[in-house]
């Protein structure tokens, strides 16, 4: 991925005089932004994960790094959360158990994790005297509002424990900064996708598991009619808006939240077109694969549009990839790594 990154974000920091702590920092947007601080010179970038959804494969290339630290552990243990935080002066809390349909099958385990877990991490924070913590929200806090495009101080009800736990997480982050004067900002992802995502499992998100099956020559199945649609955000983009927001010196941009997007809609129906058109130029069998629908699923919010004025405006947010950039910048990235072109050839196929 060698365009990405290659625009530093940070606004003339020195990084070499700051530690920071990703926790997650193995998972699909974690180890992106390891890679981002560990090239652009951050003295120390200690990851805090327990591999539940994160893959060591992610930070292989990192650990020899002399600015790399690992320390295994679960954030819903208050002294691993501690440790990780010593000598820390930036946190990038990334660690959660994500996915609508999981929070429904197992509500407390999504409790556990996203909710005690955010409330050890806060309290660690404290505790370490942590100048800043940028946190992970979702764009699932909007609920069952229908309103577009999203605008922070607008939402519904929640319709997911999942969304539950992060609504949560803003309400915990507004008040220890009240009381303790903590400097917090959240950041409501939307729809985030590009390399590293995990394509396999039960809960694996939409887009990478898309590719694998149409590199396998497998029709992809879209809940519903594929008209619902997402405003789908590409990795780079939610880098920079972690960046900025660790570092920002605007002092009316800290405690707040803030969606992370292009401000686009594309709907399902749109993302299996591209998908097949992009994954075609290298296999031109893919064209032909059907797709299939199946019933609705639960706790699916129907349309999602982000209005990005607030993080522009605030966070000087200018996202560089839209949609069909990221896209086909992370087919690339499926097609060449060989871990999922391998899963892809072992599956049997109709058009092979």
């Amino acid at each position: 991925m060698t365009i990405m990154y290659n625009i530093p974000y940070h606004n003339g920091v020195d990084l070499a005089n700051l530690n920071f702590l990703v926790t997650g920092g193995a998972g699909f947007i974690g180890s992106h932004l390891v890679e981002y601080l560990l090239k652009y010179g951050a003295a120390k970038v200690r990851v805090l994960d327990n591999f539940s959804t994160g893959f060591k494969a992610n930070i292989t290339q990192f650990v020899n790094h002399p600015s790399f630290e690992l320390l295994e552990g679960d954030i819903r243990d208050l002294s691993a959360c501690k440790k990780a935080c010593e000598g820390i002066n930036i946190v990038l809390h990334q660690a959660a158990l994500g996915s609508v349909p999981r929070s429904i099958e197992d509500p407390s385990t999504t409790n556990e994790v996203n909710i005690n877990g955010f409330l050890n991490m806060l309290i660690a924070v404290r505790d370490a005297g942590v100048a800043r913590m940028v946190y992970a929200a979702s764009s699932s806090t909007y609920g069952d509002s229908k309103e577009l495009p999203k605008e922070e101080d607008k939402i519904g009800k929640p319709l997911s424990p999942y969304a539950v736990t992060k609504y949560v997480n803003e309400i915990y982050a507004d008040v220890f900064a009240r009381t303790y004067g903590l400097k917090l900002i959240g950041l409501r992802y939307f729809n985030v996708f590009g390399p590293r995502q995990n394509p396999n499992g039960a809960y694996a998100a939409v887009i990478p598991k898309f590719i694998l099956k149409l590199l396998a020559h497998e029709s992809p199945l879209i809940n519903g009619t594929g008209e619902y649609s997402r405003d789908f955000t590409f990795i780079d983009n939610v880098v920079q808006m972690n960046i900025k927001a660790a570092l920002t010196t605007n002092d009316r941009a800290v405690n707040q939240v803030y969606n992370v997007a292009y401000g686009e809609q594309t709907n399902l129906n749109e993302l299996a077109m591209y998908l097949k058109e992009d994954l075609a130029e290298t296999d031109e069998l893919i064209a032909d694969v059907p797709v299939l629908y199946g019933p609705e699923r639960a706790g699916d919010i129907p349309h999602s549009l982000a209005s990005i004025n607030k993080a522009i405006q605030l966070l000087d947010y200018k996202p560089r990839f839209s949609f069909q950039e990221g896209l086909k910048e992370t087919v690339k990235s499926y097609v060449s790594d060989n871990r999922f072109t391998v899963a892809a050839s072992e599956h049997q196929s109709a058009y092979s």
